[in-house]
């Protein structure tokens, strides 16, 4: 991917070149920039990856409303950093407004990038791709089928966001009237059936797989664009948009219907076809679920440690080794030293690096199930109501906590995918140059005088929960730092499986077996019995997975939520299911930090109220966008 931020340079110095072109002489006298940028093959090839330019941006979770309005992950709100986009994460605290909307993606304004300028750069290419005299048909069709999915995903985007949005099919003329640079908001079928259309048009053409990893890692594939497809169609079938009530009077200043009106049974129908068809062809081209290997450098390992590895490494695995990766982020994730809790001296005296701020809220670590594979509140095994109690580990706990630590019942007999995404106080750490099983790290976050406590106002984690899954076992941060780079998954195969399950719940309810088939070879990866089995052992309700659709409904969403936490999914999954208000209804708490003793410790304190209505399941288009195109309408409750 450095080669194309090269290209990228490149294309951006060649289309300002008329500003410049006394100091830099990029464009031929006479010749418009336009016809140089597609002269030849290597200039045209410039300017496809400009189209991949905003893609590549979204490796900065910052500017990702999944990652930062889920509450899965919070920042600090009395800490300014200049470095740092909170913007996002303040968001969830009331701060969204019509007058100046935070991660304005329709703008490309206050933490986020303009997708219109995307599929701008898009239809250019597609107007053009005919002009390079050496461009070879086959790849002439490959980087037509690039630049639809492309236009594809940032439609998709933006109708995440705001729903009903305008389509441009084309670019409008230098020389467009006022009423056609007008445009309106097109109806949500119109934009999902023309998201599909892209889809569907730009996957034959599109390499099965990258062959040339070292070059090409990162450009869309015929596997990527059938997965997204599968996406695309559920969101289009969930609450949100199928016959949502609270849309369905959302009209256009025409009078046109914005939003269905009704609920169609047929779009679950056609996600869960999807959805197989996606699963089929990864399979079939050895994409499979991660399993952990350990590397030469680790000479024993327990069971344990390699199922919290093999949860963790499948999604800190580097793209090209990891064999479930169907897409990711192709720049790496840059936030691990936000993710680790600092766990030597030198660590905290190098706090530039290892900055620790990524909080988790209890409330997310409650999410995780207990070790039979059940809610925390379902499994009967389970003390739900004594969880915030002492209790000492001893040497059957050593692999997850630290032998004779002190620390809250709560964090004892969980399943391996808390144990590989929550780092807590207590709790093991294994890596940071340590490989050594016996003799690994653990977190000691009590009191300012701890590694992991609250040193300053600046680099504190504020609930003494890090979000451990995002930290490659391989990093070091001590004196200095040296982060293992991995790419940030936005589709992995654990996720389609899930995502198949639940329209298949949706479609004909637990009387599908293929359902739980889904289901539980992601819980298999993660060390759990099946559902049914796991259900009937250890259930308050042993029948709860089979007797009803919404019960089943329930299970498999929190199943997503635990295996995708962290990844930027909850955040859009949460949107479209119409549970992000009654999720944020909760306050947002965590530890008593500054306490040195666990009795004092462990005592929970609400950091805040979590602000979100119906309206802000969508976003505001800016209010001075409406001033400057009357043909556009806000969206409801705004």
């Amino acid at each position: 991917m450095k080669t194309y931020y090269k290209y990228i340079l490149a294309i951006s110095l060649s289309l300002s070149a008329v500003s410049c072109k006394k100091f830099l002489d990029v464009t031929p006298d006479g010749v418009g920039t336009i016809d140089y940028a597609f002269r030849n093959r290597n200039e045209a090839e410039n300017y496809l990856f400009s189209c991949y330019a905003y893609l590549q941006r979204f490796s900065d979770v910052t500017t990702d409303p999944a990652f930062t309005t889920s509450t899965e992950i919070i920042y600090p709100s009395n800490l300014i950093n200049s470095d740092y986009n909170v913007t996002g994460f303040n968001l969830i605290k009331g701060n969204q407004s019509a007058a100046n909307p935070g991660l304005n993606t329709w703008d490309g304004q206050n933490g986020s990038y303009n997708f219109y300028r995307s599929i701008r750069l898009c239809n250019t290419m597609l107007e053009n791709i005919d002009k390079p005299i050496d461009l070879t048909e086959l790849e002439k069709k490959r980087w037509i089928a690039e630049a639809k999915f492309l236009k594809a995903y940032y439609h998709f985007y933006l109708m995440r966001m705001y729903g009903p949005i305008p389509l441009i099919k084309t670019n409008l003329s230098i020389s467009s009237t006022t009423d056609e640079v007008r445009v309106s908001r097109e109806p949500l079928d119109d934009v999902v059936n023309y998201i599909v259309q892209l889809l569907d048009e730009a996957a034959p053409d599109l390499p099965v797989t990258i062959q040339n990893q070292t070059r090409e890692l990162g450009r869309a594939t015929r596997l990527i664009a059938l997965s997204l497809k599968a996406e695309v169609l559920t969101t289009a079938a969930s609450p949100l948009f199928n016959g949502n009530p609270d849309y369905a009077g959302f009209k256009d200043k025409k009078g046109v219907g914005l939003f269905p009106a009704t609920f169609s049974q047929d779009k679950w129908v056609k996600a869960s076809e999807a959805c197989k068809v996606a699963i089929d062809e990864v399979e079939k081209n050895g994409i499979h679920l991660y399993n952990f290997v350990p590397p030469g450098n680790i000479s024993k390992i327990s069971d344990s440690l390699k199922t919290v590895l093999g949860v963790q490494n499948a999604v800190t695995e580097k793209w090209d080794v990891n064999p479930e990766l169907i897409w990711a982020n192709a720049p790496e994730f840059g936030q691990q030293g936000r993710a680790t809790p600092r766990l030597t001296q030198k660590s905290v005296n190098n706090t530039f690096s290892n900055p620790s701020t990524y909080s988790v809220p209890i409330t997310t670590q409650e999410l995780f199930y207990t070790d039979k594979g059940l809610p925390i509140t379902d499994d009967k095994t389970w003390d739900y109501g004594d969880r915030y109690s002492l209790q000492t580990a001893t040497a059957k706990d050593r692999y997850y906590i630290k032998e004779g630590y002190e620390t809250i019942k709560g964090h004892f007999n969980r399943e391996p995918r808390f144990y590989a995404n929550i780092a807590f106080d207590g709790g093991i750490w294994f890596g940071n140059d340590i490989y050594n099983q016996d003799n690994s790290y653990y977190v000691q976050a009590r009191g300012s005088a701890a590694f992991a406590g609250p040193k300053d106002f600046i680099t504190l984690n504020t609930t003494g929960y890090w979000p451990k899954k995002l930290v490659n076992y391989l990093s070091v941060y001590d004196d200095g730092f040296k982060q293992i780079g991995f790419h940030l998954p936005i589709i992995r195969l654990a996720g389609l499986y899930l995502l198949y399950a639940e329209c298949l719940n949706e479609v004909s309810g637990p009387a599908n077996n293929d359902i739980f088939v889904y289901v539980d070879k992601v819980r298999a990866r993660a060390g759990l019995k099946g559902l049914k089995e796991s259900w009937s052992l250890y259930g308050r309700d042993p029948q709860k997975p089979t007797s009803s659709k919404d019960n089943l409904r329930k299970i498999i969403h929190q199943e997503r939520r635990i295996e995708l936490c962290f990844e930027a999914r909850s955040g859009w999954d949460l949107r479209r299911w119409k549970e992000m208000q009654e999720v944020l209804s909760k306050p947002i708490q965590g530890w008593n930090i500054y306490q040195v003793q666990a009795i004092n410790y462990y005592r929970p304190l609400t950091q805040f109220l979590p602000v979100f209505g119906p309206k802000d399941y969508l976003w505001p288009i800016k209010d001075s966008d409406l001033t400057q195109n009357p043909n556009l309408v806000q969206n409801p409750f705004w």
